[in-house]
């Protein structure tokens, strides 16, 4: 019997986000609270540029954009936004959407499943994601249970489970 597998990546679907971004935009031009402070949530390239006139504001512009994420089923950990930072009168917040598995990630991700596994499953990086493969498919799903218990600083995804 061939071995069954499935890969661990870390994507995020941009079209969610650009939703997401939409939706924060729209929300921030209505509330009373962002009126007359020049609020405002946009893509500059490829990161997010949010920017306000004060502190707060701009921090506020930022926890209405993640309770967007979130409502959308994205994962903050796959949000990377920086301090605020004055700029003239105004204060930015540069975020970009991180994607992929760095290498030193996916070792720490193939050896904890090489530690605390079954044995006979099989790690292997592969670019920016990792292909867990076994024999047996009950340990395929004790894997990828064994990794969702698991608190990484970046957002798993488990994709093509043949």
């Amino acid at each position: 019997m061939a071995d069954s597998s499935f890969d661990i990546v870390s994507k995020v679907e941009r079209q969610e986000v650009d939703n997401a971004l939409n939706q924060a935009a729209k929300e921030i031009s209505q509330r009373y609270d962002f009126k007359n402070v020049g609020a405002s949530i946009a893509w500059s390239g490829d990161k997010i540029l949010m920017q306000a006139n004060s502190e707060d504001r701009v921090n506020a512009v930022l926890d209405v954009f993640q309770s967007k994420l979130i409502k959308r089923g994205i994962s903050l950990k796959a949000l990377d936004a920086g301090e605020p930072q004055l700029s003239g009168k105004e204060y930015k917040i540069f975020a970009s959407i991180e994607e992929g598995i760095s290498q030193e990630n996916a070792k720490k991700v193939a050896k904890i499943i090489r530690d605390e596994g079954p044995k006979g499953v099989k790690a292997q990086v592969q670019g920016d994601e990792l292909r867990v493969s076994s024999k047996s498919r009950d340990d395929l799903q004790a894997v990828i249970a064994l990794l969702k218990g698991q608190d990484f600083d970046f957002a798993l995804q488990f994709v093509n489970y043949r």
